[in-house]
């Protein structure tokens, strides 16, 4: 479905019972809403479950970038008020972790918890020229050049060999985003530092990431954690980036043992 919002067509699903506690997800950079998979048959039995597409991604619209956290969060409040929704559980994984940080720390009226996914809060100065030259390669040779060593850092090598078709899904999601909308986000996450904004950060927040992340390790969860009052931090074994898919089972029972008692 599409829906107008912030003054871009958003691209969106909404699944489960009309009067049921509303959860958001928000996908990672260079995927989209299609990602969740996993996760949407467990959540919609309890939850009115809405994933949408991030500005740049999937069939939301591809404006000039760059683009910035806020902007991103400024996407999430207006799609919640076309669709009037005035509370949310939110869950970000990567990008989408980012954007819920910042919606979290300024709209804590709309947040009912938060669900932080192999995230980081900022971003190290040294990582600037490989931005530049991810976001370079997507505007010179397209998103398939960069499909391959995606999916290197975001799954384990073990789970590549043997779940191919899960993994094929993910790498379809790759090659098919906008090239303008992932350098657009991709600027976003180059230049991201709200470590500051996590003291505003009031909502119950689980934070979950994968042992064998090398793009947001669980050391980056850790400044997190220790950044948001009384939050609670899992590391997933046998997990990289991608850890709703890799280990879907275990990603499962720790967001729903955890929205069980919000």
């Amino acid at each position: 479905m599409q829906i107008q919002a912030n003054s871009i067509s958003i691209g969106y699903d909404i699944d489960g019972p009309e009067d049921a506690p509303v959860v958001t997800l928000s996908h990672s950079l260079a995927a989209n809403r299609h990602m969740w998979w996993p996760q949407i048959d467990v959540l919609k039995e309890n939850y009115r479950v809405l994933r949408y597409d991030t500005r740049g991604h999937g069939t939301t619209d591809v404006t000039e970038g760059p683009y910035s956290i806020a902007l991103l969060v400024d996407d999430v409040v207006a799609l919640l008020a076309e669709l009037n929704i005035a509370e949310t559980h939110f869950i970000g994984l990567s990008m989408g972790g980012m954007i819920g940080q910042l919606f979290a720390a300024n709209h804590s009226e709309k947040l009912l918890s938060l669900t932080l996914c192999a995230t980081a809060c900022q971003m190290a100065s040294q990582m600037a020229p490989v931005w530049d030259e991810r976001i370079e390669a997507a505007q010179k040779d397209g998103m398939a050049s960069l499909a391959e060593v995606t999916v290197d850092r975001w799954f384990t090598s073990s789970y590549r060999t043997n779940s191919k078709r899960e993994v094929e899904r993910i790498i379809e999601m790759i090659q098919t985003t906008p090239a303008k909308g992932f350098a657009g986000c991709g600027q976003a996450i180059k230049t991201l530092n709200q470590l500051n904004a996590l003291d505003r950060v009031t909502a119950p927040t689980l934070i979950l990431v994968g042992r064998d992340d090398p793009s947001t390790p669980p050391s980056a969860s850790q400044i997190i954690h220790r950044h948001i009052k009384e939050s609670e931090m899992i590391v997933i074994d046998n997990a990289s980036h991608m850890l709703n898919v890799e280990q879907s089972k275990r990603f499962n029972e720790e967001l729903t043992n955890f929205l069980q008692t919000q």
